[in-house]
């Protein structure tokens, strides 16, 4: 009886697309990104050229139809990118991040055609975006918001106070979710499109951040900004369903940032194990060090599945909410582990700037804080379980 071999497609296996892609991504890191990390780590600022040169790669509109100037790619193809950036440099990952999983995303999945034909070739081509959700008293219970939107005739009028905004320096278009109806609480959640030049929106203090310094995080302050409806993303009061579909995808983008960091410092710590020598050898000839090196690489390929198996399923249109927490979960921890044992391995010299590993440790502490906290992914996974 003959037997057929059954079909294996590993995820980490590629189309000629996706190769490419990253190719393309690990290539710009490594040429252009890698000579001005330093100098972008110490100015807590991503040179501008780097920027332009990001936009005109096709890398802020991936997954972006090319009707609106976008790339035409997939979701899995930005995460590819995002990893193959952030081996290199987190803020630089982050940076291409924001714009493909949360605010082109939230385009493409809830905006009208007017919206996409107004928006979206700007965010393809030249202009960032920046997610305005967080508060600071709300975090992780991010509907507690306080920022209002009142209804004035055909417009509305936005009050408040957005912290912790990724790309807020930078970028041109917010998303910027308020409530309409406090009195209604999550239900009167809204999202709407507010463009820097509209009068009483203005960006202020930028944090002075542990890691990712060179990516902007910044407070983001509303004073009577006059909104016309037609700036509305989604219906009025659905600001909510937004926010947490986005966020879902954006974990996976952050995942692969994790994954990106780990693998950067890994790539650090293997090549100087090979030259480092003591006792007359180098010290990855010495079964301890050897040991070291084979968990971490098992735990970042381990976490590269996860995040792919997400992505997959997302690009799928299969249910990934619970996918997308367990990637994010465990490549944070992954990320954290594998760079602190990337600094031992360097020892007095990993814990100096001269080498890289410091950075990546530093960059790899976020991974457990935004988009949703660890003990929020936990949750989340949690939850998922108890309802199957």
């Amino acid at each position: 009886m003959s037997t057929v071999e059954p079909k294996v497609f590993p995820l980490t296996r590629l189309t000629e697309d996706e190769q490419m892609l990253k190719e393309a991504a690990a290539d710009f890191a490594e040429s252009v990104i890698q000579p001005k990390i330093r100098e972008m780590d110490e100015a807590a600022k991503l040179d501008p050229d780097i920027i332009s040169q990001f936009f005109e790669m096709g890398l802020m509109g991936i997954e972006v139809p090319e009707k609106y100037q976008g790339s035409g790619g997939t979701f899995f193809m930005s995460i590819v990118a995002i990893e193959q950036i952030s081996r290199v440099d987190a803020s630089a990952g982050v940076f291409m991040d924001v714009q493909n999983t949360l605010v082109n995303n939230a385009f493409l999945r809830w905006a009208d055609e007017d919206q996409k034909q107004k928006w979206l070739p700007g965010l393809c081509t030249d202009k960032v975006g920046a997610y305005c959700l967080s508060e600071a008293g709300a975090g992780s219970d991010a509907f507690s918001l306080k920022t209002t939107a009142k209804e004035d005739g055909d417009d509305f009028l936005l009050n408040g106070a957005k912290m912790w905004i990724t790309n807020a320096d930078e970028a041109e278009i917010y998303l910027v979710f308020a409530n309409v109806k406090p009195d209604a609480g999550y239900k009167g959640i809204t999202a709407f499109i507010v463009e820097r030049e509209m009068k009483g929106f203005s960006v202020s203090k930028k944090e002075d951040k542990l890691g990712i310094r060179a990516s902007s995080t910044c407070e983001v302050l509303l004073e009577d900004v006059r909104v016309p409806s037609e700036y509305v993303l989604g219906n009025v009061g659905e600001g909510y369903k937004v926010a947490m579909e986005t966020l879902n995808e954006g974990r996976i983008g952050i995942g692969a940032q994790m994954v990106g960091i780990a693998q950067g410092a890994f790539d650090a710590a293997l090549a100087y194990t090979r030259e480092r020598k003591q006792f007359g050898k180098a010290i990855a000839d010495f079964q301890a060090v050897q040991f070291q090196l084979a968990k971490m690489s098992t735990e970042i390929e381990a976490a590269r599945l996860m995040v792919y198996n997400a992505a997959r399923m997302k690009s799928a249109g299969q249910n990934f909410v619970k996918e997308a927490a367990m990637a994010k979960y465990y490549s944070s921890e992954v990320a954290e582990r594998v760079t602190s044992l990337a600094v031992e391995l360097y020892g007095g010299y990993g814990y100096v700037k001269e080498y890289p590993v410091e950075k990546f440790y530093r960059d790899a502490k976020i991974g457990k804080i935004y988009e949703g906290t660890s003990n929020m992914q936990l949750q989340t996974i949690a939850k998922a379980l108890l309802k199957s």
